[in-house]
């Protein structure tokens, strides 16, 4: 029987707050963390050169090597 009353009256929706720029101090201080979480992650990791059983080449310094010839 709702053909008699009509379709029913549908409240208007609120407005969706405006997106974050890149300029709010949150999204900034939000950047910051991650980069310093990232950063703590890495640790002493990127300074090591070589992988757990070190170097596999033979070095340089223990060669022989005649002195004073051509």
């Amino acid at each position: 029987m709702s053909f008699l009353f009509g379709s029913p009256k549908v409240p208007a929706l609120p407005l969706e707050p405006a997106p974050p720029t890149k300029d709010d101090e949150v999204i900034k201080k939000a950047a910051e963390e991650e980069r310093q979480r990232i950063r703590l992650m890495r640790g002493r990791s990127s300074t090591i050169l070589t992988g757990g059983t070190g170097v596999i080449d033979d070095p340089m310094l223990m060669r022989k090597t005649l002195l004073g010839g051509a």
